[in-house]
């Protein structure tokens, strides 16, 4: 699963890179993302006539939800059954998005059940960027933009921390997944050539805490090496 990231990039570099009109307000850094909180998110806007920056709440909402709390648990979208469950199917048929960030975190047990969380990232100067859905629940001043990321198991060596990981998108996939027709190569793996370039990095256990923001998160600290028979995944959804 991919419970908690970060995103720390200004309205500017995010427009520019996804060559996108700004229509999110002023975004702050965030290294601490957790669910329901808001988020950038890149999607194609009709009526813009092309990529829009916008913000939405994390975690879907779909639209013949009773109230928004359903969205506390839909922070995630499998790839194995994003085009047949009721909450996300008609999302991923209408409405993609890109959500960027720096890297996401997981958490493992390792010698002593000691709680070791990691950063997976591509460095400073690339983001990571996931294939989200994105819909609209309620009308007029309850009207809410909520959005859910995709995942799909792990691979190689991320699959030492969690058996599940995001999808991610190279840049050559970004206008597939925002216009093109919805169909199984919207969902294939992402590249290994772009797995290998992850920093699988570990951090302080300040991330623990929803509450603790701040660079210093993202900080390597030493930890022992991940070795198989150690390691044992923990549901983000505890802290």
């Amino acid at each position: 699963m991919c419970g908690r990231y970060a995103t720390s990039r200004s309205n500017a570099d995010l427009a520019a890179l996804f060559e996108a009109t700004d229509d999110a307000g002023e975004l702050a850094p965030d290294y601490n993302v957790a669910p329901t909180d808001p988020v950038p998110i890149v999607r194609v806007s009709r009526s813009a006539g092309g990529r829009v920056l916008g913000t939405a709440r994390w975690g879907l909402v779909p639209s013949w939800a009773k109230d928004p709390k359903a969205g506390a648990r839909m922070i995630n979208a499998r790839v194995e059954t994003v085009t047949t469950s009721s909450a996300f199917a008609q999302s991923f048929a209408r409405r993609r998005c890109l959500v960027p960030a720096d890297g996401w975190y997981e958490w493992v047990r390792g010698p002593e059940k000691a709680k070791q969380p990691y950063f997976m990232t591509l460095g400073a100067a690339e983001p990571c960027v996931f294939a989200g859905l994105w819909t609209v629940w309620g009308k007029a001043e309850s009207r809410l933009v909520t959005c859910s990321i995709i995942t799909t198991p792990a691979v190689d060596d991320l699959a030492l921390i969690h058996d599940r990981m995001p999808l991610l998108l190279p840049a050559d996939r970004w206008a597939a997944w925002l216009s093109a027709e919805p169909g199984p190569a919207l969902l294939a793996p992402t590249p290994s050539s772009h797995v290998a370039r992850l920093e699988l990095r570990p951090v302080g256990p300040r991330v623990g805490d929803v509450h603790n923001d701040g660079p210093d998160l993202t900080t390597r600290v030493p930890a022992p090496p991940l070795r198989p028979s150690d390691v044992e995944a923990i549901d983000l959804t505890l802290f």
